[in-house]
């Protein structure tokens, strides 16, 4: 069956969502169960603050933000015991109002919505249930790393959608350009890159960077894709 619609696939770390938000909320509740083991403070819900925040000080400044918390609470306990924490809890993050509007003009417009992620299963998994984007996202239209096999930029995570709906038009949206867009480009796709405003957990970086690693279009706003296609 051939399709003429628009398939627009999306990254979601720093894309529809700011991985920083992410983080913050991990280390709300890492900080909570810290302090629930932690000795001689009455008054949990203000050194559960604190301890979030020497955390957070402890991310920007490139240190082990986890050590840096068992050495405020005088705890021993094991780092990977936080981390599991990291990786798997359920977090408190929402969708910009910028994403669900332009999630909603697509999904009217007759686009069909898929999500190309890399990551952990379990933590790609909670992300999209938090932020709700089973509204606009079909379950078959969802390709998570671990889950399918392969990280970007590997071609097989974009002929997926191709072999599910040819003749379409393909358009990825992703902000790293050092995988995001080389295997979409290499088969014909329209990339587009959301420009980090300054909280994207990793840096982007276009020096020194190969033509073929280049999105189509770069955007400041994630409402800007209208405009362009």
């Amino acid at each position: 069956m051939q399709c003429m619609c628009k398939v627009f696939c999306f990254d979601l770390d720093d894309t529809l969502s700011k991985e920083i938000r992410y983080l913050e909320s991990a280390y709300r509740e890492i900080a909570q169960f810290a302090v629930s083991h932690s000795d001689g403070c009455s008054d949990q819900v203000s050194l559960s603050s604190k301890a979030y925040n020497i955390m957070l000080e402890a991310y920007h400044d490139g240190k082990n933000a986890f050590e840096c918390l068992n050495e405020f609470l005088g705890l021993q306990l094991p780092v990977f015991e936080y981390l599991q924490m990291y990786h798997s809890h359920q977090p408190k993050i929402e969708l910009s109002t910028e994403v669900v509007d332009t999630l909603d003009n697509l999904k009217a417009d007759g686009c069909v919505l898929g999500l190309i992620s890399d990551g952990r299963s379990v933590q790609q998994r909670n992300k999209f249930n938090a932020l709700g984007l089973d509204k606009w996202l079909a379950s078959d239209n969802i390709v998570i790393s671990e889950e399918f096999g392969s990280e970007k930029p590997s071609l097989a995570n974009y002929v997926y959608f191709m072999k599910k709906y040819p003749a379409a038009t393909y358009i990825y949206v992703g902000d790293n350009p050092k995988k995001d867009f080389v295997g979409a480009n290499e088969l014909g796709w329209t990339t587009i890159c959301l420009l980090d405003d300054g909280e994207n957990i990793h840096r982007q970086d276009f020096a020194n960077i190969s033509e073929k690693y280049l999105p189509s279009y770069s955007i400041c706003n994630i409402n800007e894709l209208n405009n362009i296609i």
